[in-house]
């Protein structure tokens, strides 16, 4: 990804901040995402936490290899491909890109700085961009 090795780094601190408490973190994502469009829900099995913990265990993955995209070419297509499956269009992203950054600035607190959300946000745009071409969602 094109972040700077600073910013890798905020995202990885960050992250690891968030392993410990990932259910709740994942459950408050999908609680913000709905708020946000809820129309998604129809989307996603009732086991929200469950699919939360899905969720942030790739994020996690994503998170390890940020500076090492290439080698997740298969990983994107295979997540673009899945979510086209299941309707997700590119219109769905930004949605989910504003919940994860209420996700992370409600987890986080004061931590989340400015900074640090400047970061999250050029990552999760680079992410998702390459998850939508590689799965081709329209």
């Amino acid at each position: 990804m094109t972040l700077s090795a600073r910013q890798s780094a905020m995202i990885r601190e960050s992250f690891a901040l968030l392993r410990e408490r990932l259910e709740p973190a994942s459950i408050y994502f999908y609680e913000a995402l709905f708020a946000r469009d809820p129309s998604l829900r129809a989307m996603f099995r009732d086991d929200l936490a469950g699919q939360g913990m899905k969720f942030m265990t790739t994020l996690g993955m994503v998170i390890e290899n940020i500076d090492r995209p290439e080698t997740l070419g298969d990983r994107f297509e295979e997540l673009g491909k899945g979510h086209a499956l299941i309707g997700v269009k590119a219109a769905h992203f930004p949605p989910m890109g504003e919940a994860l950054i209420d996700t992370l600035r409600n987890e986080l607190g004061e931590g989340f700085t400015d900074e640090l959300e400047a970061a999250w946000r050029a990552a999760y745009a680079e992410l998702s961009e390459r998850v939508i071409r590689r799965g081709g969602i329209g």
